[in-house]
């Protein structure tokens, strides 16, 4: 089995399935993916992504505010633990800090990341993180505010090899997305080479980020298959190996989804 461990489901395009979000998730299945992550990213979707996880048994979700949804809203610790102890939700995120496109929220993503981590750490959840040109911040909010028994994980990583071995430290998990099939993502299949098998996931972040041959069309999650597929090649490994250990590694993090 393979696992899809982030992606927007509300957000797809359904056009082309004929508006159906059964035939999306069939097609992934039919590729061998047995569970979604459902990733909510703001408060307006919280309910959205709780009501495609109360549909369908092989999908959870999370809830939280992305750092670049800020502006639309903020919640504080006791309001994300109360939206962690819904049904079918197994983390809190993504939230955390995204510097690249927005230098001039950076206070308030912190805020809102420093509240997350600090719900986390109460409800007993692990953290989706998004992180983007905030290597040094993203890391020491963590270690200062995060619950290493539960931990997290860098989601869609793209940062540097000794980011990643910071986060390790800090018994995080770090999930590949299809960039690292990108002609120009190198820096990042090195990462991929590098990390413990154990601390590996894998996603589609889809609508977004599609991989190679699909790149710059619209992504979905029986594509994580590709990115899978691509991770294996590149380590040395039987896919069905590779698929095992990350579904494995899903599981151990989050352990409501099972």
């Amino acid at each position: 089995m393979l696992v899809d461990s982030h992606c927007h489901l509300d957000r797809l395009k359904l056009d082309k399935f004929d508006g159906d979000l059964d035939t999306v998730l069939d097609l992934a299945r039919s590729r061998g993916v047995g569970k979604f992550l459902c990733v909510g990213i703001s408060l307006e979707n919280a309910d959205a992504v709780v009501e495609i996880a109360s549909r369908y048994e092989d999908v959870v979700c999370s809830v939280g505010v992305h750092p670049l949804d800020v502006d639309s809203g903020m919640a504080d610790v006791e309001r994300l633990v109360e939206m962690a102890n819904q049904p079918n939700v197994v983390a809190l995120g993504e939230t955390g800090l995204d510097y690249y496109y927005s230098t001039d929220t950076q206070e308030i993503q912190q805020q809102s990341f420093i509240a997350h981590l600090k719900a986390a750490g109460q409800a007993e959840l692990p953290v989706i993180v998004h992180t983007r040109d905030a290597r040094e911040d993203t890391i020491a909010l963590i270690k200062e505010h995060g619950n290493t028994n539960t931990a997290g994980v860098l989601h869609c990583f793209t940062e540097s090899w000794d980011m990643a071995k910071a986060a390790l430290d800090l018994n995080y998990y770090i999930s590949l997305s299809g960039i690292v099939t990108f002609k120009n993502a190198e820096e990042l299949r090195d990462v991929a080479r590098r990390l413990p098998l154990d601390r590996l996931l894998v996603e589609t972040d889809s609508p977004y980020l599609a991989p190679v041959p699909y790149r710059g069309k619209p992504n979905i999650p029986a594509y994580v298959r590709e990115v899978a597929e691509f991770i294996a090649d590149l380590r040395g490994i039987p896919y069905e190996e590779l698929a095992e250990i990350t579904s494995e590694n899903f599981f151990r993090l989050f352990p409501r989804a099972v």
